[in-house]
């Protein structure tokens, strides 16, 4: 007699034929490890762990320079970027609360290959972007408001920033999660502190006159700018790679993305529109522009811009820079911990799963956290920012926009394959628990997929050949315009520099995939006498590997 078919179960609700505390041989795989994790984080904790990761200090002054219309692109997309993904992650998040987040999505509806290829790229994005643009930002700072960093000196800075940041990420989640809730604190600080300055700036000297006509958004600025602007908008799905060391992931986590959006779009556009009326929109770049307007509005505590631009901040104006400035540096450190606090852990979950090097899937029984990932991030950003800044020869707007470009793409690559899985589960596992559920049913669910997906997708492509698109069907401009100044008449060096990296990073999750080929073998010979067990009463049992990862499925 032939049995009907049925549905998938739940992958996070175990069926009474496999109850979770039946989960095969936990000294393998991810079971172990999953077992030294500690329950530490609350609402507010996740909360402040999101304004720490969407509020990057880092790009600030990158859509300032592309004058007013930066913040009308910047509200378009809050509505068919920032909104969908939003939803998207909600869904997932609060459906599929287990350790790993992006990479466990992927994996259940794309497999473990396709899952541990993308997660190398959304985990080596991060020691790039903490090599390369936070960096920068960081020493350029220093040197603006404190003292020169030649020779050396700069490269013996810019690792002690790293290791700082690898030092923090390292601690228990009891102690690592007070960087965010600290990070979260000196933006909100900082950025309210800049709005007031310019207001009384604004009294005593007047502003920039912003045009209403500048505010119209047109193509060209659209390509120069969707980059920076989606950076700024992602981040929502970091939480939950630590989703099982939340108190209640499936409440929390849905909450917080609601709340840290709308805080995000209050500490971006006010900045932003600062910077526009302080510094005329021509001598605003996108290493320095925020930089340059702090050090412009403190001149009303003390210090003066003399007639060639030249700032100097004296008195109070120089304290208060100081001050400033050391919580930009503060803001752009945790801005790179809270980020490898996630990616790192998902990292370690695909290694434990087979999808790449076991001995980087270990959770420190000491402090909770994966160890062995976190300190080769440190050694890959270590290696990156020395390598930059002798490929850059010193030069800082080089180095930033390489740099931030490589990140950007590479990252983004990464939500290409993540962002359809939210279609995929939705098919594959119609029965799990959904505490929040995307409205509209699936024609809802296609839109934010397409919408997330396809405005990710273009980003790629404008960061590899910027201006992609620019000129055509009769349109104003020239794609060339659009390269970083820094790389002017310089195509073939840009492009080779996001190219060349993006082709190592794939080889790199090739080779940890092969990594993973013992553990893998482990788990098919458990799994295949699971399915001698289960052969006799006619059920087919999942991969041993697969229930481990997520218990019930």
């Amino acid at each position: 007699m032939t049995q009907a078919p049925q549905p998938p179960r739940s992958p996070l609700h175990p069926s009474p034929q496999h109850p979770q505390s039946a989960t095969p041989d936990l000294s393998e795989g991810w079971g172990e490890q999953r077992s030294r994790l500690r329950k530490d984080l609350r609402r507010r904790d996740v909360l402040f762990f999101l304004i720490c990761t969407l509020v990057g200090l880092d790009t600030i002054g990158s859509v300032a320079a592309q004058g007013p219309q930066g913040l009308s692109w910047m509200a378009v997309l809050a509505v068919v970027f920032f909104l969908p993904y939003g939803l998207l992650v909600a869904e997932l998040g609060s459906a599929f609360p287990v350790q790993g987040g992006p990479y466990v999505w992927t994996r259940l509806a794309f497999g473990r290959f396709t899952a541990g290829l993308n997660q190398v790229l959304y985990w080596i994005s991060n020691p790039v972007w903490v090599g390369g643009s936070l960096c920068i930002i960081a020493l350029t700072t220093w040197e603006q408001f404190f003292t020169p960093l030649p020779g050396l000196w700069k490269y013996a800075a810019g690792l002690v920033l790293i290791w700082i940041g690898a030092f923090a990420v390292v601690q228990s989640v009891r102690v690592g999660k007070w960087v965010p809730i600290a990070g979260a604190v000196a933006r909100i600080v900082l950025l309210g502190f800049f709005l007031v300055s310019v207001v009384v700036y604004a009294i005593e000297h007047g502003v920039h006159a912003l045009p209403s006509g500048q505010f119209a958004p047109t193509y060209v600025g659209f390509v120069g700018l969707v980059p920076v602007l989606i950076f700024n908008y992602v981040g929502f799905e970091l939480p939950s790679s630590a989703a099982e060391e939340m108190k209640n992931p499936r409440r929390d986590i849905p909450l917080s993305i609601l709340r840290s959006g709308l805080a995000s779009l209050v500490l971006y556009g006010g900045p932003i529109l600062g910077i526009l009326f302080v510094l005329p929109a021509k001598e605003i770049g996108g290493l320095g522009g925020f930089i340059d307007a702090c050090k412009a509005v403190f001149t009303v505590y003390g210090g003066h811009v003399a007639a060639d631009g030249t700032i100097t901040l004296t008195g109070a104006g120089s304290v208060l820079g100081g001050i400033a400035a050391a919580g930009l540096i503060i803001g752009l450190l945790t801005s790179g911990i809270t980020w490898a606090m996630g990616a790192h852990r998902a990292q370690a979950v695909a290694c434990a799963d087979g999808a790449g090097p076991a001995w980087f899937g270990s959770i420190s029984e000491r402090y909770g956290t994966p160890v062995r990932v976190n300190v080769l991030s440190a050694v890959l950003a270590s290696v990156l920012l020395v390598v930059a800044l002798n490929l850059t020869q010193g030069n800082g707007e080089k180095y930033f926009a390489a740099g931030l470009g490589l990140a950007i793409s590479t990252t983004f690559i990464s939500y290409v394959i993540t962002f359809p899985s939210l279609v995929v589960l939705r098919r594959k596992y119609p029965r799990t628990p959904r505490p929040y559920r995307v409205p509209g049913g699936m024609a809802g669910v296609w839109a934010v997929t397409i919408l997330a997906t396809g405005l990710v997708a273009f980003t790629v492509v404008d960061l590899i050949w910027p201006g992609f698109g620019v000129g055509w069907f009769g349109t104003s401009g020239s794609a060339a315009a659009s390269l970083p100044p820094s790389f002017a008449q310089q195509r073939l060096q840009y492009t080779l520099s996001q190219v060349v990296p993006l082709a190592l990073f794939l080889v790199i999750g090739l080779v940890f995939y092969a990594c993973g080929a013992p553990a893998r073998r482990r788990s098919a010979e458990r799994a295949g006498a699971g399915a001698g067990a289960g052969a006799e009463s006619g059920e087919l049992l999942p991969d041993a590997a697969t229930e481990d990862l997520v218990p019930g499925l």
